[in-house]
This record gives C-alpha cells, structure tokens and sequence, in this order.
C-alpha cells in the first residue's frame, strides 16, 4: 500500500510540475501571475511556426587568401625596408603570388634568404629577369581556406548574438556554405546588411603631397591608392563621392579592437561609434599619433572613407572614434559588427526565404488540428476497445503530452512542424505500449489468474518488449539530433523526450492505477 501511495504522489508532482512549466507557453499566460508567466521559460516556436529568415551564405574563401597574401605582401616589404634591401616593388600577384621586382643582382639571394627566415610559407621562387616571384605554401593555402570558413561562421554568431534574435540557427553547409535562420525576425533586410558586412576597419595616412582629383583622372602614384568618402547633402539629399588619396600601408586594423560603443556628439548631439583597442593597439595607435602630429589619418571602413581626421598631439589611452552622419541605427549596427570582429572574407547571399507569420500561424492551426483528430482517434478506439482499462491509457497518454511540453519548456526547446509529428508519434508509442500490456493482461486472464497476478504478470512480461522498442527507437532519435539538422532535431528533441515520459506513464503510471484497482479497492473483474 506505501508503494501505491508513494507512486500516486510521484505521478501528482511530476504532473503538477509539468502544468506550472507548460501554462506560460500557453494563450492564457497573460492571465497568469507575472512571476509565473514571465519567470519561467518558455517554448521557443521554429521558424516554420512562427515566421523568419533563412539564409545560405556563400564564403569566398578565395578573397581570403588573397587577402592575405596583400597583407603578407606589405609585411614582406616593411621587412625588406628594415632590412636594407634594394627593390624596386613588392606586389601581391593573382590569388597566391607575391612579385618582387629588382634592379641589383645582388638582391635575389638576399631576399630568397630573409624570405626563408621571416615568411616560410612563401615557397618556390621563379628568378625571371628582375622579377623573384613566390608561391604560398599549399597546406597554408587551405589552412586559410578552412580558417576562413570557421572564422566566417564564429563572426556572424557573435553578431547575431548581439543583435538580439531568439535561438538562431546558424552552421556549416558543405566546405563553404553557412546556413542561417532567424525565427521571429521582425527587421529581415538589417539583418542581411548586419550579417553581410565585412567590417574590415582600417587606419591609413592621408597622402598629403598629391592632388586626388589627378589621381582620379590619370590613377593614384605608386604607394597610394583612392577611396571615396560618401557625403550626403543635407538639402537635396543627394549622395557625393568624395576622393581622397591614401597610403597603401595599413597602420592599424579592426583586429586590436576590445569595445566599440554608440556615444553622441555633445555639440551636434549626432552619434558616432567610439573605439577602443586592446593595450597592443593602444600601443600601435599612441606611436602613430605621436609621428603624425599636424597630419591627417584616414579611418576606412570596407573600402569606403569615414572620416580622414587631423591629428592634434600624440592620443594615449587607445581611443578613438568613427563618425559620418550616421543614424542611431547605422551607428549601433556598425558597432555590433566592430565589436564582433571583422568577417575574413566577403559573403554572398545565395538563398534567402523569408517565412511570413501569417504561414506561421497557418502552420501552427495545421498542427494542432493534426494532434486533436489523431489523438482523438487514438483515445477514442482504446476507450471503446478496452473500456475502463481504455480510459486509464487515455489519461496515461494526455499526461505524457502534458509532461513532454512541460520538458520543452523547462529546457527552452524549439518546437518545430516536424517537433508536432514527434509529438503524434509520441502518442502513438504511448498507445502501443499500453496496448502490449493489455493483452498480455487479457492472456494472463483467460489462462485463470485473478485480476492482481494477471496484472503483475502482464506487466512483468511486457517490461522487455516495451523496453526495447523504446530504446531502440530513442537511439535512432540521438542519431538524428547528432547528425541532423534544424527540423530534424526538432524532430529528434520530442521524439526523445517523448519516450523516457512514455517509459515512465506506461511502466509506472498505468500500473499505479491497476494496484489502485486490485490492492486497494480489491476489484475481482477486470474491465478490459
């Protein structure tokens, strides 16, 4: 008797618990207490449910590499500089090669040598007439490839992250593709620009010795090239491309940065994103402020001028700030994506669906009138078919969903389309447990047991069979979730969960109510 009360207030709790997780994802957790409604997590609907984006990006991992091989091709000429070697030009060529150009012949073997020491990813020099050139190493040619995927992958988190969407989905796709979606985004074309842009943050000199408007009609000297500023004109509202001329060397990069923040102009009350670098590039920036007092230095954003300052006195401290006329808009997202860091190669958007939450809500209806008729079906043939025993399944499978949804919300899960045919198939375990069970009972019954050991017998040689079914089903649900994908591991997550309740309401809650029956009330026929 202890045993049967003991199991009878385990099923209460587990039952109660379940209602207070589950009611705040409910249409009335408006009416409950806001401790309750808003304290407790809630059951997160997928995109298919409640609307959003999805996206497949395309990484070019290509522009990556050379990418690099620019920045490499800049630190190789700083080191020939030092180094007091007398070349001509040194030049990133195609995707992989960098160009040395030479007029003394002592030159080669100097460089083949400091190349060797400095940049040993730069391999098989070609000597043709007064030109070295280098070839990137082929395992450091995919290692850029590789990083710059993950790279790609880890950036676009972290913004999405601060842009503040609820469980996004974001991973790789194949080598170079990353998938994205976005349930529930309200704002779809600032996400794209949030998540497409580059953010590559540059400080450069200003060439102060030539005209731009001479570079934009016979090219840029050697050293230099030409960005634009983009001005708006406040009256008519058209857009002007500014051109300025600056030095090809990068003094400083968006990778030292430690925060960047919207802050507002005390004068114009405009906002501007303030920056500051980690104690390396407050280092940089202090010793480039102090040998450029009285000159200008550009502060380029993805190739586009922003703000081409004067430097007044050597700036301490590691700050400095981007501005040009942005909207607190421009200005936050700006600093999310500086904050997340710079992505290491342009992205293109190769699919964009975008779900609207009316076909959400269509979806949503679709789903549940698909669990009220199957379900009803379901409880309706076992309450005819096994009567009273019938109606025990019945609340043994509406407490399962109970307890399954109030698991959902306890661990904050997605709910998919497919997460509601997990359900069903949920209720249809249930009903097969519970059906294995019973005609093990009615066996046991007509062999001439009484109801109690017909009970225990039943119980006891359908506990392997239900076991096994389950569990072999609950592993081909971790391989889902291991191994799929969005809907499919909403597939998997309710399908698992469903299946320990279901182990539990079969094995423990229906016998509780059989003992009830034959222990406590001493019943002497069974209804089944």
């Amino acid at each position: 008797m202890k045993s049967i009360l003991w199991r009878g207030v385990l099923l209460g709790v587990f039952a109660l618990v379940a209602l207070f997780l589950f009611l705040p994802s409910t249409p009335i957790s408006n009416k409950l207490p806001s401790f309750w409604a808003d304290g407790i997590p809630k059951i997160v609907m997928g995109l298919d449910l409640q609307g959003g984006m999805h996206l497949v990006l395309d990484v070019d991992r290509d522009k990556a590499v050379e990418t690099y091989v620019q920045r490499m091709a800049y630190s190789l000429e700083n080191i020939l500089k030092e180094k007091g070697i007398a070349y001509v030009s040194v030049n990133a060529r195609g995707q992989d090669r960098i160009a040395i150009t030479y007029e003394s012949t002592d030159v080669p073997g100097a460089v083949k040598e400091i190349v060797s020491e400095e940049i040993p990813v730069l391999v098989s020099p070609k000597d043709s007439g007064n030109e070295l050139v280098f070839t990137l190493d082929e395992d450091e040619h995919e290692r850029i490839k590789e990083w710059a995927s993950s790279q790609a992958l880890e950036t676009i988190r972290n913004r999405i992250d601060k842009f503040g969407v609820t469980e996004p989905l974001i991973q790789k796709q194949g080598e170079r593709e990353i998938v994205i979606q976005l349930p529930g985004l309200k704002d779809p074309a600032r996400a794209i620009a949030l998540i497409g842009k580059t953010a590559v943050l540059e400080f450069r000199m200003i060439d102060e010795d030539n005209d731009p408007e001479e570079a934009v009609k016979y090219g840029p000297p050697f050293g230099s090239e030409l960005v634009f500023q983009h001005r708006a004109d406040t009256q008519s509202g058209r857009i002007a491309k500014v051109p300025y001329l600056v030095k090809r060397e990068v003094l400083l990069t968006g990778d030292l940065l430690s925060d960047a923040r919207v802050a507002f102009d005390s004068q114009f009350n405009e906002p501007y994103v303030s920056l500051t670098f980690d104690a390396t590039g407050a280092r940089i920036f202090e010793r480039i402020t102090g040998q450029n007092i009285n000159k200008r230095i550009a502060i380029i954003l993805d190739g586009k001028l922003h703000s081409a300052p004067v430097v007044r006195e050597k700036i301490a401290g590691g700050r400095a700030q981007v501005s040009g006329g942005f909207t607190l808009t421009e200005a936050t997202d700006l600093a999310i994506v500086l904050r997340a860091g710079a992505l290491p190669a342009p992205v293109e958007i190769i699919q964009n669906v975008t779900v609207g939450p009316t076909l959400g809500k269509d979806s949503i209806d679709a789903g549940i009138k698909a669990i009220l008729i199957g379900a009803g079906l379901v409880l309706i043939f076992m309450l005819v078919y096994y009567r009273v025993s019938g109606l025990i399944a019945n609340i043994a499978i509406t407490l399962n969903v109970v307890m399954l949804l109030g698991a959902m919300s306890w661990l904050n899960a997605t709910l998919t389309l497919p997460g509601i045919a997990g359900i069903l198939l949920t209720i249809g375990m249930g009903v097969d447990s519970n059906v294995l069970i019973f005609e093990r009972i009615k066996e046991e019954l007509k062999a001439g047991r009484t109801p109690r050991s017909a009970v225990n017998a039943g119980y006891a040689h359908a506990w392997w069979t239900i076991v096994d079914s389950n569990v072999t089903t609950l592993i081909t649900a971790a391989v889902l979730f291991q191994f799929g994908s969005g809907p499919i591991k909403g597939f998997a997550v309710t399908l698992s969960i469903g299946i320990l309740i279901n182990l539990f309401t079969s094995l423990v809650g229906t016998k509780f109510a059989f003992d009830l029956q034959t222990e406590k009330f001493g019943v002497k026929k069974l209804s089944i």
